[in-house]
Parts: C-alpha cells; sequence; structure tokens
C-alpha cells in the first residue's frame, strides 16, 4: 500500500490510532517507540532493507522484532510458504508436518522430549508455567525482575507497572529476584518452602550470566523439586541452533521458542522432559493439563516456514554469519563513538549475535533516553533503522558501512549535545519511551 504523500501517511497514522489501541498490535511498534522521523508504516522488506508507504527504504537492523534471522521474502522460506499454500493452511485434523518439525525440535533441542506449538511466545511461556503448577501441585513461579518480558499474561504482566486488570491474588503468585544473584534465589526458596513450582528466565540478555550461575540455578531447582523454564523466545535459534541451553550447556526442564523458528512466520514452541510435557495429554492417570489448543497452532505454512528456516540455519552456518556480521557492527559502532568522542557515553555492548547501543555511560544516565532518541532520529534521517539490532544472514559488509557513517554522524550531533548544545534545538519530536518504564530499552513484544 503505497501513498502518494506525507499527509496521507499521517492521515493513516490517525486512522490506525482510532481504529487499534495504541495504534498497533504489538506495543514495541508504537509510535512512543520511534523518533518523529521513522517510518510510521512498513509496506514491505526484501533482505534487511523495508519500504514504507511513500516508498522511501531504510537499512533495517529490526529485523520484524528479532523474528526475521534470514532475511525478509528470504527466498527458500517463501518458496516452502506457498507450496504448502497450495494445499491448504488448515484442517479438521492434525497434518503430517506438524509431527516432522516437532520431531525435527526433538533431535535439535536438548531438553526437548515433546513438543507442542503456538502462534506466539505469550501463550508457551503462560503454558509453561501452568505445566510447572501441575507438574508440582505449587502455586509460586519466580523469575529475574530485570529481564523485560516474558507474556503478556497476568501471572507476568501483574508485576509491571502496566498492571491494570489484573487481580491482586493474582500478582502475589509472581516473584521476582535479581538475575545473577543466586544466594538471594536460595533465600527465596527457604522463605517458601515447597511453595515455588517453578523458576522461569532468560538465560542471557546483554550480558553473560555469571560464572556458574546457570549451573547453580540448575541445582537449586532439582533440590527443591521446582521446574527450571528457560525462556529462549529471543536466544533460540541466535546463540545457537540448538539455544542458549547449548551454548551454556545447562538444560533445563522446558523451554519456549519463537522469533527467530520460522523467519517472521507466527509460530512458538514450548518443548521439554516428557514426565512434564505429557501432562497435557489426556492418557493417564494424573490430573490433566489443558496445556495448548489453538485453532491456528498447526497451520501448515508457518511450519513449513520453520522446516525451510532450520535447514538453512545447519546449511548455510547462517549463525556464524550472524555473530561474525554482529562482532564488526559493534566494532564500527565503537570506532565511530571513539572518533566522535563520545565513548565515555555510548557503547555496543552484548552478544555479537543481538548486540545493544547503550548511553548509560558514566554520568550521564540521566540523559540515557533522549541521548537514544537523537541518535534513532539522526540514523533514520540516513536511511538507518535500528531500534535494536538483530543481525540476519542478509546483512553484509556493505549495510555495515552505510551503518558506521550513519552512526558517525548522528554521535556527533550526541556530542554538540554532550558540550551543552541545548536538546530541544536537535529533537524534532518527543522522547522515545520504553513500553514499561521500570525496564531499559530492550524490546518487549513475543
Amino acid at each position: 500500500m503505497l501513498l502518494e504523500s506525507r499527509s496521507e501517511t499521517l492521515t493513516l497514522r490517525e486512522r490506525a490510532r482510532r481504529a487499534i489501541p495504541g495504534g498497533c498490535h504489538t506495543y514495541s511498534k508504537g509510535d512512543h517507540q520511534f523518533p518523529v522521523n521513522a517510518p510510521a508504516f512498513i509496506v514491505s522488506g526484501q533482505g534487511c532493507r523495508v519500504r514504507d508507504t511513500e516508498g522511501n527504504e531504510f537499512l533495517d537492523w529490526g529485523m520484524g522484532l528479532r523474528s526475521v534471522i534470514l532475511g525478509h521474502a528470504y527466498p527458500r522460506v517463501v518458496e516452502a510458504v506457498t507450496a504448502e499454500l497450495a494445499r491448504g493452511s488448515n484442517f479438521t485434523r492434525p497434518s503430517p508436518i506438524e509431527t516432522l518439525l516437532a520431531e525435527e525440535l526433538i533431535d535439535l533441542i536438548p531438553c526437548a522430549e515433546m513438543v507442542k506449538f503456538a502462534k506466539n511466545g505469550s501463550d508457551v511461556t503462560t503454558a509453561a508455567v501452568r505445566l510447572a503448577r501441575a507438574a508440582t501441585g505449587r502455586d509460586l513461579v519466580v523469575f529475574p525482575r530485570e529481564q523485560p518480558f516474558y507474556s503478556f499474561d497476568d501471572w507476568f504482566i501483574g508485576t509491571t507497572l502496566l498492571d491494570a486488570g489484573v487481580p491482586e491474588a493474582t500478582k502475589q503468585l509472581s516473584l521476582t529476584v535479581p538475575y545473577g544473584d543466586i544466594d538471594t534465589l536460595a533465600a527465596l526458596f527457604s522463605a517458601h518452602s515447597g511453595a515455588v513450582a517453578a523458576v522461569i528466565m532468560e538465560p542471557a540478555t546483554v550480558a553473560p550470566p555469571p560464572d556458574g550461575y546457570l549451573e547453580a540455578v540448575r541445582e537449586l531447582t532439582r533440590r527443591e523439586g521446582a521446574v527450571l523454564i528457560f525462556d529462549e523466545i529471543i536466544t533460540g535459534f541466535r546463540w545457537n541452533e540448538a539455544g542458549a541451553q547449548a551454548f551454556y550447556d545447562v538444560t533445563p526442564d522446558l523451554a519456549t521458542f519463537g522469533k527467530a523458528i520460522a523467519n517472521g512466520f507466527s509460530l512458538a514452541a514450548l518443548v521439554g522432559r516428557r514426565e512434564i510435557m505429557q501432562l497435557g495429554d489426556f492418557e493417564g492417570d494424573d490430573p490433566r493439563v489443558f496445556l495448548l489448543s489453538a485453532t491456528h497452532g498447526g497451520e501448515t505454512h508457518a511450519i513449513a516456514a520453520a522446516r525451510a528456516t532450520l535447514a538453512e540455519l545447519r546449511e548455510r552456518d547462517v549463525l556464524s554469519h550472524v555473530w561474525h556480521t554482529g562482532l564488526q557492527l559493534q566494532l564500527e559502532i565503537e570506532a565511530a563513538a571513539r572518533d566522535a568522542g563520545v565513548a565515555e557515553v555510548v557503547s555496543c555492548c552484548g552478544y555479537p549475535c543481538s548486540p545493544l547501543v547503550s548511553f548509560d555511560g558514566a554520568g550521564h544516565c540521566d540523559r540515557s533516553d533522549e541521548l537514544r532518541t537523537l541518535f534513532l532520529q539522526e540514523t533514520v534521517a540516513r536511511g538507518v533503522l535500528m531500534p535494536y539490532i538483530a543481525p540476519s544472514f542478509s546483512h553484509t559488509d556493505s549495510e555495515l558501512e552505510r551503518t558506521a557513517e550513519a552512526a558517525a554522524q548522528a554521535f556527533r550531533s550526541v556530542r554538540e549535545v554532550l558540550d551543552g548544545a541545548p536538546i530541544d534545538a536537535y529533537l524534532h519530536g518527543p522522547v522515545v519511551k520504553p513500553v514499561f518504564p521500570r525496564f531499559d530499552t530492550l524490546e518487549v513484544d513475543r
């Protein structure tokens, strides 16, 4: 859908706000997440380039909220989906392709002995929590408070500042601890002896886990009879083809996957130990769990996309390219920051497969949001869209060079503001805000 003018785009934006709460169906895509000059809508993508409603092209580093690991409209995936669609997409009984992908995941992922599909990460993380409660007969769930998002369901949203509509009794069943602090987690188990059903966590986000931390969490949960759940919605198929559990060599009881699993198509997976997963079966003597039962959970075209994506990851050594590209980008951005004299404020941290540009340098934390907004505004002005960084198989040296040039120019504006120039003279709109006020700039949708 191409529009003829900027005014038509603005009209469409107002229509979206009237028709859709927040103006879009994923909060991380909302206007408040981007500088005012960012594309209001994206209508197409090819590789790592996208076009907006006015035909403007942008180099894309966000890649569909980190879901597109190969590239937009990636030929092998599109061909697999097209072939499957010609046979229909949803049936009255299961399709064989559901079993084929489940078996591939069981062969690939260390903790996977059974698999259940859904359409988004929130559904599978909530299903994992329900399974853990059924398996243990306990109610409490624990997770690190710093990690930005697990689910749009009440058990998680009730712990955020956007908790309207969540019953107080539900909020009391979720407890948070600092990530990396095994002593605090152990003390929580002691304080709530025999009551903790599960610990759910992303194995890592930006910083690596402290030495021995994941292993200690694994041992503690096993000793206390709680279920350990790894949320691998982001880390899965990005840290390692078999997930962060293979990368760190720590095997949880259950794990959830999404995002990169199908290169942008809607699919998520709950995997885990048979003795827990089979509680979602209707056979057996134990109380049964109504686990996941979604009309669209077995849509064949999304499953075909996942099979093609996983095959490409294995056959083309995609993750070596992703890690190399991310590392080179980190080096380029930090070099640009040094050249502009802003290295004391700016860093490009995190794992190379999922870097983060941070403006939290010493003495400037209170300005990080406005400096980040300025950076995003100035890079968008040069055709680079990078609300966060998700290196893909489609990013090449030419994209690295273009991004480095855009960052260098953006950092010059940052330097001028740090030298005393008024920020209002540079920003063309409001400061970008995170979805959850208590969290940082990490993207937060599933």
